[in-house]
């Protein structure tokens, strides 16, 4: 056996719990003329019964651990539960002739995707019975659902194991027949203007998109269209918002190029608009014989140009939308009388409205000082009607119309929060932290009112910082429970994201990636030197590279904080960056660096939180992770935690919980979800002293 597991004697748990003890079994990979020494490698080893000895091992200490904490974590769990309407439906989104939705029911795990023929009085249609899929299966998740343009059939596919690997279906909605055509490992999917024909991309073994196919369904197999070479680039298929082109999205981390076909001549041969560029990402759009282009050629936050579809040449390419160096264009939609900028400005999403007949732009703006916004479900082209999600810290999820012509927003629906919710006790703000450097970090907070500035109040500080991801200030309801608890919320938008703009991610990857890690421990210190909380009270978290960052931080400053909480989390930077074999590996040079260049392998060594664990006191520590996890390998949460138990000098506690039927994003269901956040509220909240 390759740990030793003293908290049990003959099956039965002692009084003081001990953890799994991992044996130290040395594997030493040499580069740039060093030996590195992995101890835990074995872990890697999934199929070896060993493993998964020690992994469950882990996971019956932390039940141990935590058996008091049972009647709280249940209460937090019902809590939690009530206040979501259990039996719920979407706002319907009208395409064509009929209204599209989403249903869920009270002691459903899962949605039920159904449409209603013309008027929402109509007979319900069920599109697609995902608690009928997932019946008898530890995990299931629905990816791409999309209906044909006839409306007759349905392609849809569904993951069963949490590994993001997907196979695709197809029903005819006209007999309620599941057709025999399959196809496995998609990762994008469009159909095509005949109905029949579709283009798809899959994947390799490393789950790099890396094929795109066309079919015909009945067809045995699909045609290879276009298979990229460079493990960098990564290709997916998309379609026009008026239906017309059918896109090919090549792209890696700082470059791309797309190439396009009309969608009713789909054996035609793709045509590109413009070939790939160093550092130049694009992305395009169409309407009335015109490409819409998003680029960052010239304007580090992108500028909206215009190209003939009849001759997309760059010498053709007309400026419509100007680069702003304080405005950070993310998206663009367009429909047939105005088009829809996404932009971010000071942090903040806003959406700008043109109109092509008059050239005037609206701006959609929002009153509370931090908030998150997104387009929401706009699948006609003509129309006068733009649709958003608005919430924030405070709000609930909101569905708005707004009407492009009149420039007035009409509220369709609020999520619900039943027992008796009132936004006007609590308290939003929006603060910033000064870096080392100077630079100002902004921290997005909320509060339930009467809470007290004294330094004694507990707060959880929640950080990303990655890949250019902004984290926006959205509501959870289950996080009222740690509101209601005296508990503050905050959230670090830190370098590495694009909350400010290209240049804050610029700033926080690469050679500059510590700018990460030193942002949060200011956001911190900031709370502290403002008497939000103090490092007693302070509680830390991110989840993927989010827990990277958590790792980081805990390696540089372990007195930061009383509890840290790792979420799948990617800890063990050195070792997986040189296993090209792995998902994300390659495709992510452009993210963190190549270790096999001695210059990136020197400065990923100096902050990666396994290389940099070391032998001194840690605060107590929850580490999460799921088994059949395809972006971070459930070994390296393990690894970590074994190499912290052998290495840490305190008392403190160090928890590790596994799903060994899950992935990324933990449970699938709606409610097996709410109990694991329910446990980790629990751990947290009693680490900071309150257990009811």
């Amino acid at each position: 056996m390759l740990f030793l597991l003293s908290a049990f004697t003959n099956g039965a748990p002692q009084q003081t719990p001990e953890p799994p003890i991992a044996k130290v079994i040395p594997k030493i990979t040499e580069l740039h003329g060093e030996k590195l020494l992995d101890p835990y490698a074995w872990l890697r080893e999934k199929a070896n019964p060993e493993t998964i000895e020690y992994l469950k091992a882990e996971n019956a200490y932390t039940e141990a651990m935590t058996a008091h904490l049972k009647g709280f974590e249940e209460s937090l769990y019902k809590e939690m539960l009530a206040r979501i309407k259990e039996t719920d439906m979407s706002v319907p989104t009208k395409r064509g002739e009929y209204y599209y939705y989403t249903r869920t029911e009270a002691g459903k795990q899962y949605p039920y995707f159904c449409r209603k023929y013309r008027s929402m009085d109509a007979h319900e249609e069920m599109l697609l019975d995902e608690n009928a899929l997932a019946e008898g299966k530890a995990y299931l998740d629905v990816g791409l659902i999309q209906v044909s343009d006839d409306h007759n059939l349905l392609a849809y596919s569904v993951d069963e194991t949490g590994y993001r690997q997907y196979k695709l279906y197809f029903k005819d909605l006209r007999t309620g027949e599941v057709l025999k055509d399959e196809v496995g490992f998609v990762v994008s999917f469009e159909w095509t203007s005949d109905n029949r024909t579709f283009f798809y991309t899959v994947e390799d073994e490393a789950k790099r998109a890396y094929r795109l196919y066309r079919r015909r369904l009945g067809d045995e197999s699909g045609e290879l269209v276009y298979e990229e070479p460079d493990a960098l680039y990564s290709v997916y298929v998309s379609r026009s918002h008026d239906r017309q082109f059918i896109f090919l999205n090549i792209k890696s981390k700082t470059t791309s190029e797309v190439r396009f076909v009309k969608s009713e001549t789909p054996k035609g041969d793709f045509q590109r608009i413009h070939p790939r560029e160093a550092e130049h990402k694009y992305s395009v759009e169409h309407r009335g014989g015109v490409f819409y282009i998003l680029s960052n050629k010239n304007a580090k936050n992108f500028r909206l140009l215009t190209a003939p579809v009849s001759n997309p040449v760059e010498e053709n390419w007309k400026e419509l939308v100007a680069h702003r160096a304080s405005v950070l264009i993310e998206d663009v939609e367009v429909f047939s009388e105005h088009l829809v900028l996404s932009v971010r400005e000071n942090g903040l999403v806003q959406f700008e409205v043109l109109s092509f007949a008059t050239g005037e732009t609206k701006r959609i703006g929002f009153p509370e000082p931090t908030y998150a916004a997104y387009s929401a479900s706009n699948p006609e082209f003509e129309t006068t009607n733009f649709r958003y999600n608005y919430q924030s810290l405070v709000s609930p999820p909101s569905v708005y119309e707004y009407d492009m012509k009149t420039g007035e927003s009409r509220l369709l629906k609020q999520q619900e929060v039943l027992g008796g919710y009132d936004a006007s006790e609590y308290q939003s703000e929006r603060i910033w932290a000064t870096a080392p450097d100077g630079v100002k970090v902004p921290i997005s907070l909320v509060y339930k009112k009467g809470f007290q500035r004294d330094g004694n109040a507990p707060l959880l500080l929640y950080g990303y910082g990655s890949y250019g991801i902004s984290i926006n200030a959205t509501f959870s309801s289950a996080r009222l429970s740690l509101l209601n608890r005296g508990v503050a919320f905050a959230i670090a938008h830190v370098r590495g994201g694009s909350e400010l703009g290209e240049a804050w991610h610029d700033d926080g990857k690469m050679m500059n990636k510590k700018n990460t890690f030193t942002d949060f421990i200011a956001c911190a210190e900031h709370l502290f030197k403002e008497k939000y909380t103090s490092p007693s009270r302070l509680a830390i978290q991110g989840a993927s590279a989010g827990g990277l960052l958590i790792g980081a931080v805990l390696n540089l400053r372990p007195d930061i904080c009383h509890f840290a909480h790792l979420a799948v989390p990617f800890v063990d930077v050195v070792n997986t960056m040189l296993d090209e074999s792995l998902p994300l590996t390659v495709g992510e040079f452009l993210e963190w660096g190549n270790p096999k260049v001695k210059a990136e392998y020197d400065y990923i060594k100096s902050y990666c939180p396994y290389t940099n664990l070391a032998r001194k006191n840690y605060p107590n520590m929850l580490v999460t992770t799921s088994l059949n996890d395809s972006q971070v390998g459930y070994w390296e949460p393990a690894k970590y935690t074994a190499k912290l138990r052998a290495l840490k000098t305190d008392n403190n506690k160090l928890l590790f919980k596994i799903n060994m039927d899950a992935g990324h994003s933990g449970a699938s269901g709606r409610y097996d979800y709410l109990k694991e956040l329910a446990f980790e509220y629990c751990v947290m909240l009693s680490m900071l002293g309150i257990e009811k």
